[in-house]
């Protein structure tokens, strides 16, 4: 398999990976009152919708709790259904806004498991089209977006 460098990715890995609040992206979003600089789509008092930096469809985003918590069993059955509504919604949206075929909605639980924020839960929501998968990544081991992520957020924050 050939690699594609983005050395600015490393910038996201270093800010990441920290087991902390102080340390978590996602905290530092949530405690930042400038949501479209940060692509939050959505907000409760339990759980937030954020579009991936890195997506792998246009659309492709994030559900998380409010709380810092990294273990599935530590939510509090609020949160659960917090996260459960906004996983909910962010579907809605998506079918709305953007008629996918289908979706992939799933979570890494621990670094090992290729969680890149393993101290903050979060469920991964990604649109899928039939012809998605094309010869760039099959063949090239590259993924074409055709949309930029400002695009994407101006798109789907009016919806949620």
């Amino acid at each position: 398999m050939e690699r594609l460098w983005a050395p600015w990715r490393m910038q996201y890995v270093e800010s990441a990976t920290g087991g902390e609040p102080e340390d978590c992206l996602f905290c530092r979003v949530l405690a930042a009152d400038d949501d479209e600089a940060n692509y939050v789509l959505a907000r409760t008092g339990g759980a937030f919708a954020i579009l991936n930096a890195f997506p792998y469809n246009p659309g492709h985003l994030m559900v998380a709790p409010g709380r810092h918590v990294g273990e599935l069993g530590e939510l509090s059955e609020a949160e659960l259904i917090a996260t459960s509504e906004m996983l909910r919604r962010s579907v809605g949206v998506l079918r709305a806004s953007s008629n996918p075929d289908g979706f992939n909605l799933g979570m890494n639980l621990g670094q090992m498991a290729g969680a890149g924020i393993p101290g903050h839960l979060h469920w991964h929501v990604v649109p899928r089209w039939n012809g998605d998968t094309n010869f760039m990544p099959v063949v090239g081991e590259t993924k074409v977006l055709p949309e930029l992520l400002s695009e994407t957020y101006a798109r789907l924050k009016p919806l949620f």
